[in-house]
């Protein structure tokens, strides 16, 4: 798989982009690569890259993340070293951008540069079971809603359909068409699929590239109320 120097991940609220983000991240690491995520979402305080500050800095990564985040203080303040994500060109940065259109106006500020260096990957992270991206045409005008926003035109998607802890491999298999369509409207190629891990090894032979998902903690979740202490997907 190809890697640019930066990976910019947005969708709709509850695409998993944040997981996606966060996997992404660990895997690069494990390649030896030096790796930096920044969570730009200073719009949804639920859903955070800092959830997984922990098994981010076990593997190396280094987050970057809103001021207050995960405390009862949510204002809309990205840290000044945000911008080491496009200024420092020995590392790969991963972002992580806020849902739809007004989570995206953050990420403005670094379009710039970004487009100046030329070494990146923008992707649409696409969930078919979400409730307002359940068609192609739907998830298209999502699409372009958070193009317009940020000023950054998206270059890839990412297949992420599951139905939390009900997903099977046969729910991926089926979005298939979905995404096909999603591809064909939007002219952008399809960089991979995601999958909880054990939903990714049903995969195996079935659909390429797969990208297995450890699924992230929240910092709200209580264990003990979650049949069989499943992680939710976020």
């Amino acid at each position: 798989m190809e890697h640019k120097r930066l990976t910019l991940f947005a969708g709709h609220y509850g695409s998993g982009k944040t997981n996606i983000a966060v996997n992404y991240a660990i895997a690069l690491a494990k390649e030896g690569k030096p790796v930096v995520i920044g969570d730009l979402d200073i719009v949804n305080p639920y859903f955070r890259t800092a959830d997984s500050k922990k098994v981010l800095e076990q593997a190396g990564v280094t987050l970057i993340s809103p001021q207050f985040a995960n405390s009862n203080v949510d204002l809309p303040a990205l840290p000044a070293e945000a911008y080491r994500l496009v200024e420092d060109k020995s590392i790969y940065g991963i972002m992580d951008i806020g849902g739809d259109d007004r989570g995206a106006y953050a990420l403005g500020r670094y379009v710039p540069a970004i487009k100046a260096e030329g070494n990146y990957r923008m992707v649409f992270v696409a969930n078919c079971f979400r409730p307002l991206t359940r068609t192609p045409e739907e998830a298209l005008e999502v699409m372009r809603e958070i193009e317009a926003a940020c000023g950054l035109a998206f270059t890839d998607i990412i297949n992420n359909a599951n139905l939390g802890p009900e997903t099977t491999p046969q729910t991926v298999l089926d979005s298939v068409p979905y995404m096909e369509k999603l591809s064909q409207l939007s002219g952008l190629p399809i960089f991979a699929h995601a999958a909880e891990s054990s939903v990714a090894q049903g995969l195996n032979g079935k659909l390429s590239p797969v990208i297995p998902l450890q699924l992230q903690e929240k910092y709200f979740d209580l264990p003990s109320q979650r049949p069989g202490n499943r992680p939710l997907f976020g």
